[in-house]
């Protein structure tokens, strides 16, 4: 994946970049927990250097979407419009 990207929700409106505590309230309410779930999925280690770390969190998050895509989606900044 290029660039800096979010797991998400479909049924969360919010932009987690522009509006993150509003995405993250909303993420809450609705049970989901995508900061937390990616946490418990990925591999990630304080040995492991940042390269690591940072791949293992890439596959976690393609793994979540994999198992539940009508869920969870991976979302980047380009993807909400700007009005």
């Amino acid at each position: 994946m290029d660039g800096d990207f979010m797991l998400s929700t479909y049924d969360n409106p919010f932009n987690p970049f522009d509006d993150f505590v509003r995405w993250m309230k909303e993420d809450l309410r609705l049970r989901h927990d995508c900061c937390g779930y990616l946490a418990r999925e990925a591999m990630t280690s304080d040995v492991a250097d940042e390269e690591a770390n940072d791949s293992a969190v890439v596959e976690a998050a393609k793994r979540i979407v994999s198992r539940e895509p009508t869920i969870y989606r991976i979302v980047y900044q380009k993807d909400f419009v700007q009005t």
